[in-house]
């Protein structure tokens, strides 16, 4: 059946490429949406991580009655979810970044009602969770990205009423976290990218003044911040993918109580964003994955009082957003992680009736 499927949708993938060619355009590639196993526990505020080995590690978030230490794994052979070694502190919030040495590092969050400065490491190879050192600052909300000597930077985050500026340094090496530059401004809700460059572009977020459309970057060499071109809006919960072209994609987001449609791009050589087409959807929370066809996969969020299903694909070469189909369900704020067969997982977060256990896998012919 699966394979008849496949054909099929070659079979569309062609009529539409014509039908493109036909009326002067190009084509999206054609996707479907297809369930999945069930997490064992419903997750929202959860983190997933593709681990080396090729399975997800699904970790923490809230199961509609309590935060969650739980963790469990998918396979994407099996397409079945199945429990492992638990966290150390329940926990949402967090960041989960994979290490140069496979293991999956788990920073801050929310948990026992304040934010932790905890940090642990899972292991793939024993399926468990060790201690390892913690923040210099408890926070949540924050961003943590793999740098090219492989450190881990993280930055800003939420704590005690107030948006952070302060920044540190993992070093898996020694285990320990150390003080880095400050972001010139406090910052939560906000992106952090890894350019080709080696600097990480930190862009929008929420600080204690309001929400933000200033971006700066980070410089590991220096172990400094540095400002950069403004966005074109203020904008939190938004997402930034890294094009290969070396272009970043800023996709909707929230302020003042509007959710956004509109995109652009930032040029690290020009140092500014410019304006690209808009989604067809306002929506912030959502996801936002880069495809192995270098098209970006942009999918649920929220915005008006409504949970989103709805996706559309993003075509650098033509600038421009198209509709490709709607999830199986409705999705708040979940997870998506691209697996090594180019299928992308989309996990739990939070649906019509609270947090979801349900996962499911976009496909492209």
């Amino acid at each position: 059946m699966w394979v008849l499927m496949q054909r099929l949708l070659a079979i569309v993938w062609l009529f539409l490429t014509a039908l493109a060619g036909a009326c002067g355009g190009a084509a999206h590639p054609v996707g479907i949406f297809t369930a999945t196993g069930t997490m064992t526990v419903a997750r929202d505020g959860h983190a997933a991580t593709l681990l080396s080995n090729g399975p997800v590690l699904i970790t923490g978030g809230y199961d509609n009655n309590s935060l969650l230490a739980s963790a469990e794994l998918y396979d994407p052979a099996a397409g079945t979810f199945t429990a492992t070694g638990s966290m150390g502190a329940a926990r949402d919030g967090h960041a989960a970044t994979l290490l140069s040495n496979g293991l999956v590092l788990i920073t801050g969050g929310y948990s026992d009602s304040s934010p932790v400065a905890s940090a642990e490491l899972y292991d793939p190879a024993a399926g468990t969770f060790t201690a390892t050192g913690s923040m210099g600052t408890a926070r949540y909300a924050h961003t943590a990205t793999l740098l090219s000597n492989g450190l881990v930077l993280i930055a800003g985050g939420f704590a005690d009423g107030s948006s952070l500026a302060s920044a540190e340094l993992y070093d898996p090496g020694a285990g320990t976290f150390t003080a880095t530059g400050s972001m010139g401004e406090a910052r939560d809700g906000h992106t952090a990218t890894l350019l080709p460059s080696g600097l990480v572009l930190i862009a929008g977020g929420f600080t204690g003044f309001g929400y933000l459309a200033s971006a700066e970057l980070y410089d590991q060499t220096a172990g400094g911040f540095t400002p950069t071109g403004s966005m074109g809006a203020s904008r939190d919960s938004h997402t930034a993918t890294l094009l290969p072209n070396g272009l970043v994609l800023i996709a909707g987001g929230f302020a003042d109580d509007t959710t956004f449609a509109n995109a652009e791009l930032y040029d690290q050589a020009a140092g500014a964003f410019t304006a690209t087409g808009s989604m067809a959807e306002a929506r912030r929370s959502h996801t936002a994955t880069l495809l192995p066809s270098g098209i970006v996969l942009v999918a649920g969020g929220y915005a008006g009082g409504t949970i989103l299903a709805s996706a559309e694909l993003y075509d650098p070469g033509a600038g421009r957003f198209a509709a490709s189909g709607s999830m199986t369900e409705t999705r708040w704020s979940p997870t998506a992680a691209l697996l090594a067969s180019g299928t992308v997982l989309i996990a739990g977060g939070w649906g019509s009736g609270g947090a979801v256990a349900s996962a499911e896998l976009y496909s492209q012919p």
